[in-house]
């Protein structure tokens, strides 16, 4: 088995590109676990055939970057008055994937690393197959207190990202445009694995070091009115 591999991370989570080297300003701001936002006002079932969550990683440097995507399998948003009020999204992170074009090497196919992905060094997906983001608040983006890797951010969407066994609470700008029977959003933003206790043998190991601790998330949603 390949140790050098890059490990990706989802999420709402949920679910979902980050070069080593980013700013700290471009992650997700992480905090401990919160209350979820109370659902209020109209409905809207997260369209799963159209909705999609990507994911880029790196060793560091930005070296040998890897891709792929990961499947929503369900969530809602709760709409009242023009406004996200509430939601959730969850992702099936044993059907994760890995794009065959992000491995180039001769002597590696992207089977392997989708196959490493998926065992205990990594999710774990025979333990925890499934990967949860539910909404904490949303408010509007201020570019002043949040920088956006996503051009025309409209606002700030805080939740709780579920990864195996851990949940921490991720706040990223993201862009939500309500119509009257359709939600669309898109956001792009890192997070760092590490601060879900996800490290390759050990965090101090020459293995762990080589890969980069930051992850990007993207996704980009369609829900429709029930």
């Amino acid at each position: 088995m390949k140790k050098k591999i890059i490990f990706p991370a989802l999420a709402l989570a949920l679910f979902i590109a980050a070069c080593g080297g980013n700013n700290a300003s471009d992650q997700a701001k992480t905090e401990a676990e919160k209350e979820a936002a109370v659902a209020t006002g109209t409905s809207y079932a997260i369209d799963t055939a159209t909705t999609k969550v990507t994911w880029q990683a790196t060793h560091k440097g930005g070296l040998a970057p890897r891709f792929g995507i990961i499947k929503v399998t369900g969530g809602s948003l709760a709409v009242e008055d023009g406004q996200v009020t509430a939601g959730d999204l969850e992702v099936n992170l044993a059907g994760l994937q890995v794009d065959p074009q992000s491995v180039t090497e001769k002597d590696k196919k992207y089977t392997d690393l989708e196959g490493h992905l998926k065992s205990a060094d990594f999710f774990d997906v025979e333990k925890h197959p499934t990967a949860k983001f539910v909404i904490t608040g949303v408010a509007p983006y201020d570019s002043t207190a949040q920088k956006s890797l996503l051009p025309n951010a409209t606002h700030i969407i805080s939740g709780n990202l579920t990864l195996k066994d851990s949940t921490l609470n991720i706040s990223f700008p993201a862009q939500i445009a309500v119509n009257d029977n359709d939600v669309t959003a898109k956001a792009k933003f890192t997070i760092d694995r590490s601060a879900w206790g996800v490290n390759y043998k050990t965090e101090g190991s020459p293995e762990n070091w080589a890969i980069s601790k930051d992850v990007e998330i993207g996704f980009d949603l369609k829900a429709a009115k029930k």
